[in-house]
C-alpha cells in the first residue's frame, strides 16, 4: 500500500499556506513619517489587525467596487543640474543613491516616473537648445540637430536609472526653442514664429527619436512649459489658439507621420486656468492628437483638474510639477502640505501621476540661469560630491512612490476633513491608504474595507501609508 505521507504534507502545506494568507490579509503593514522628524518614512514595527469590533471613531471607508484612473508613476524632475550633480559622484556613491530612488527592495523608495526638460530648463547652469545658431542662421531640415550637453550629464544617468528600472516612464517637456526659431532671439519669451511651427515639430520629432537611440524611450512630452509664463529663463509665451494650431496643423501629423507612440499632453501650467486645456480639447482636429492635459499648481485650486477631466472624461489628467521646500536642518517637517496638496490632491483630481521639482541640487540650490532661473528651487536631495541628504520632497513622493506601483488603480475613500486621504489597489491586488493628518490634535480613526475595520492612531501632521 502506497505511503499517505506525501499526501498528508501536501494537505498540511495548503492549510500552512492558507493560513499565512489569512493572516497576511488581515494584517496591514504602516510606513510613517512624523512632523517632528522622530520617523521619516519608516516601517513600523507592529502592524495593524483587521477586526469585526465596532466604535464611534470616525472611520476612513475603503470601497474597492468604485475605481477610478490607472496609475502612470510617482516622481520627480530629472533637470540638467539634477544630472550634473550624479555624475560627477563616484561611480558607488552614484549606485548607492540611484538604487535608494529607483529600487523598491527593502527602504528604497520606488521612483516611477521621470520628467526631463527638452533642451535647457532654468535650473541648468548654462542656455542651450539642441539647434543652436548665430543670428540670422535657420535650418529648416533639423540637420544640426544634437542633443549636446545632455551627452554628459542626463543621457549617461539616464541610463543608468534605467538599468535599474527599465519600466520607467519618461515624459519630456521644452522649456524654450531654439532661439533662431521666436520673434524675439532671446531666451527669454518672445513666440514662436509661425513660418517656424513646421520646424520646431520636426525638431521634437528628432528630440523622441535621438533619446530612443540612446535607449531612452520618452513616454511623453507637453507641448510648452508654463506657456503663459514668459519671464522665466528660458521661456515661451504659447496662447491656447497657437498650441491648438501647432498641435493640429504640425505636431501631431508629424508625430503621426513617424510613427511615434509617444504622448502629446497640453497646457502644463497652473490649476488657475482650467478654460486653456478645455479650450484646445474643445478643438476636434487638435483633441484628436493629443493624450491629456498637466497641470502645475503655484496657482489656482487642485480640484481645476476635475473640471477639464468633467467636460472632456475621454482624455488624462497629468501633474508635471511642483516645487516643495524646506528650512535645511528644520528641526519639524511640514510633511502634511505636500502629501494633502499633491500625492492625495492631485490624484483624487484624476491625475495619473504626481511629479515634484526637482530631483537635485547643491547645499546652494545650485545650478539654476542668470536673469529668471529659480533660486530658492531645493531638491528632493541635496548633494555634496559624495554626500547626500533627504529633503521634503523625497519623503513626500516616498509615501506613494515604494507601493503605488504603475497599473495600480485609486479606488473610492470618503473625504474626512481633517484625514485627507486617498486609496488604490495595486496589479497584485494589494490596497495602498495614504493618509494626512491636517488636524491640531493626534487621531484615532478606523480604516474599514469590506466589513472589516482596523483601528489606527496618527499624531497632529504627521503622514502613514497604510498597505494590506
Amino acid at each position: 500500500m502506497p505511503s499517505t505521507k506525501p499526501f498528508q504534507l501536501f494537505v498540511a502545506c495548503i492549510f500552512i499556506c492558507s493560513s499565512l494568507s489569512a493572516v497576511a490579509q488581515n494584517q496591514a503593514d504602516v510606513w510613517l513619517t512624523r512632523a517632528d522628524r522622530s520617523v521619516l518614512f519608516a516601517k513600523q514595527a507592529a502592524g495593524l489587525s483587521f477586526s469585526t469590533a465596532k466604535n464611534n471613531q470616525p472611520t476612513i471607508v475603503v470601497n474597492e467596487k468604485e475605481t477610478f484612473q490607472s496609475i502612470d508613476g510617482f516622481g520627480y524632475a530629472l533637470t540638467g543640474g539634477s544630472a550634473q550633480h550624479i555624475v560627477k559622484m563616484s561611480a558607488p556613491a552614484r549606485a548607492a543613491l540611484l538604487k535608494e530612488l529607483f529600487s523598491t527592495d527593502g527602504n528604497n523608495i520606488g521612483v516611477s516616473y521621470i520628467r526631463l526638460s527638452i533642451g535647457t530648463s532654468d535650473l541648468n547652469e548654462k542656455v542651450f537648445s539642441y539647434n543652436d545658431l548665430p543670428e540670422g542662421e535657420t535650418d529648416l531640415t533639423q540637420a544640426k540637430f544634437d542633443l549636446g550637453p545632455d551627452k554628459t550629464d542626463v543621457i549617461p544617468v539616464m541610463k543608468e536609472i534605467l538599468a535599474i528600472n527599465p519600466k520607467l516612464k519618461i515624459m519630456g517637456s521644452p522649456w524654450s526653442p531654439p532661439l533662431w526659431m521666436k520673434t524675439t532671439y532671446d531666451a527669454r519669451g518672445g513666440m514662436l514664429k509661425p513660418e517656424y511651427y513646421e520646424v520646431y515639430a520636426k525638431y521634437l520629432v528628432r528630440y523622441v527619436q535621438e533619446m530612443q537611440k540612446q535607449g531612452i524611450p520618452i513616454d511623453a512630452i507637453t507641448v510648452q512649459n508654463e506657456p503663459l509664463h514668459p519671464g522665466n529663463n528660458p521661456s515661451l509665451l504659447m496662447v491656447a489658439p497657437d498650441q491648438a494650431l501647432f498641435i493640429k496643423k504640425f505636431l501631431g501629423p508629424a508625430f503621426a507621420k513617424n510613427k511615434l507612440k509617444t504622448k502629446i499632453i497640453i497646457y502644463d501650467h497652473n490649476a488657475d486656468r482650467p478654460d486653456y486645456p478645455i479650450t484646445i480639447l474643445d478643438d476636434p482636429e487638435a483633441k484628436k492628437y493629443i493624450d491629456g492635459s498637466a497641470f502645475h499648481l503655484y496657482g489656482g485650486k487642485i480640484d481645476a483638474l476635475s473640471d477639464v477631466h468633467n467636460v472632456h472624461p475621454d482624455k488624462n489628467i497629468y501633474f508635471s510639477e511642483q516645487m516643495v521646500v524646506e528650512q535645511p536642518n528644520s528641526e519639524s517637517i511640514n510633511i502634511v502640505n505636500p502629501v494633502r496638496r499633491l500625492i492625495i490632491g492631485a490624484t483624487r483630481n484624476w491625475s495619473k501621476n504626481v511629479l515634484e521639482w526637482n530631483l537635485a541640487a547643491d547645499p546652494e540650490n545650485k545650478p539654476y540661469t542668470d536673469r529668471g532661473g529659480c533660486s530658492m528651487c531645493q531638491g528632493a536631495i541635496t548633494i555634496d560630491k559624495d554626500n547626500y541628504s533627504r529633503n521634503l520632497a523625497y519623503y513626500a513622493i516616498a509615501h506613494a512612490s515604494k507601493f503605488v506601483r504603475p497599473g495600480s488603480l485609486r479606488i473610492a475613500t470618503n473625504d474626512l476633513a481633517e484625514l485627507p486621504n486617498v486609496a488604490f489597489k495595486t496589479p497584485e491586488g494589494k490596497h495602498v491608504l495614504i493618509v494626512a493628518n491636517s488636524g491640531k490634535n493626534n487621531t484615532e480613526f478606523n480604516i474599514s474595507l469590506n466589513g472589516k475595520t482596523l483601528v489606527a492612531t496618527l499624531d497632529k501632521g504627521s503622514v502613514a501609508t497604510y498597505i494590506w
